[in-house]
């Protein structure tokens, strides 16, 4: 029962940090020192998906999955919850992409707050 629990845990902060990766970038726009922790969290995004880069909380979850007896993720984080389950496995590129708008457009409203904060 411990290690499920621990591997849903790890689970739930994944999606969290999958969504602090498309949607953090809004947060600096209330607290500009957030934009910091979320350049962190989208490089490391973009070096996991075009370099490859395990997550570590992928190897989390699949370890305590196995320990708490299942047969752990068959595939890698995205591809046993997000692709095939939330969009179709071909547009994964498509869903990358709009990932990669939504943190355009958080930054560069960033920058245009900060500009007409600075000229107040």
């Amino acid at each position: 029962m411990g290690y499920q629990l621990l591997a849903e845990l790890v689970m739930l902060l994944h999606f969290g940090f999958l969504a602090y990766v498309a949607l953090g970038g809004f947060m600096a726009w209330r607290w500009p020192w957030a934009v910091v922790p979320h350049a962190a969290a989208v490089l490391w995004g973009a070096l996991n998906a075009t370099v490859g880069i395990p997550c570590p909380l992928t190897a989390w979850e699949d370890a305590a999955r196995r320990r708490a007896g299942e047969l752990g993720l068959p595939r890698g984080f995205i591809d046993t919850y997000l692709t095939g389950v939330v969009y179709p496995e071909e547009h994964l590129l498509t869903a990358q992409l709009l990932v990669a708008a939504l943190v355009v457009v958080s930054w560069t409203g960033f920058v245009l707050r900060m500009r007409r904060s600075a000229a107040v």
